[in-house]
């Protein structure tokens, strides 16, 4: 059978899993029986498949059955930064990231896992804005987001979508995702989102200038591409992860600064892949 060629197979595969995503305020979420079900077509879809580990997973699950081998990416400091994106409602469980935010409404849009910690009152007071508004929602004080920040081994310059990690000299670099889960508040000295975003040169490399290195120590192991298409399907895109444990606060004015202005033509949260429990399918944490 002739296979397709060139960046277009893996760009595809890519492009599902970073489409904008909608949040819904209307407080619809479906069954656990919804949930249970896509988990079976996942299994089924999978088995026997070959599939590698996938993501997102529980952070606390250390050990996992899925051994298929894949070389570690070297650290992000010695890739590009290709893509910057961000779910609203953490896709990973862990650290300060282990509120259940409901089953939503089984597309990947109200679920996720929400920031455990304790929010004042300030904090939560409504915003007069429209932050990342798109049909049926937006964001607001004490939602949590989990950022991406896409690297890859491939010569290529940072953009749109995820893509943006491939060239037509390497269709399959090795990538490494930084994870960091932030809560939005309503207050002006909390952290500037798009500081944290800010791109530039280092040492040859496109590189995030301030990923937070105040978050704990990054939990790492292998996994895959994220986003809620993947829900019964499995990904078949390797990454090496690194999620950091802490949760930081960003002002929702900032947030809402760098949605209306960013070179990845981010403009909303994206869905939430369902949290990968089935053994099979998970890999050993490294650290």
């Amino acid at each position: 059978m002739k296979m397709k060629s060139s960046t277009s197979l893996y760009a595809a595969t890519f492009l599902v899993a970073a489409l904008p995503a909608i949040s819904h305020a209307d407080g619809h979420s479906v069954g656990d029986d919804v949930i249970a079900a896509q988990r079976a077509a996942l299994a089924s879809s999978t088995e026997g498949a070959g599939f590698g580990p996938q993501s997102p997973r529980d952070l606390e699950t250390v050990a996992g059955d899925n051994n298929r081998a894949f070389n570690a990416a070297p650290p992000y400091q010695q890739m590009n930064l290709c893509n910057i994106h961000f779910h609203e409602g953490a896709e990973h469980r862990g650290g300060q990231y282990t509120t259940y935010l409901g089953n939503g409404d089984g597309t990947g849009y109200g679920t996720g896992f929400g920031y455990s910690g304790d929010l004042t009152e300030a904090e939560l007071a409504p915003y007069d804005g429209t932050v990342g508004g798109f049909d049926k929602g937006d964001l607001v004080p004490g939602d949590t987001i989990e950022v991406h920040y896409v690297h890859s081994s491939a010569l290529i310059t940072p953009g749109p979508t995820l893509g943006a990690c491939l060239s037509e000299s390497i269709i399959n670099p090795q990538l490494r995702v930084e994870g960091q889960v932030f809560v939005i508040v309503n207050d002006e000295s909390a952290a500037d989102f798009a500081e944290l975003m800010e791109i530039g040169m280092v040492d040859g490399y496109h590189q995030a200038l301030n990923i937070p290195d105040d978050t704990g120590r990054p939990i790492t192991y292998p996994g895959s591409t994220t986003g809620p298409s993947y829900n019964e399907a499995g990904s078949p895109i390797q990454v090496s992860w690194s999620m950091r444990p802490g949760v930081k606060k960003v002002d929702i004015r900032s947030v809402e600064a760098w949605l209306k202005d960013n070179p990845f033509d981010e403009k909303y949260a994206h869905g939430v892949r369902n949290l990968v429990v089935n053994p099979d399918l998970i890999s050993d944490i490294d650290s």
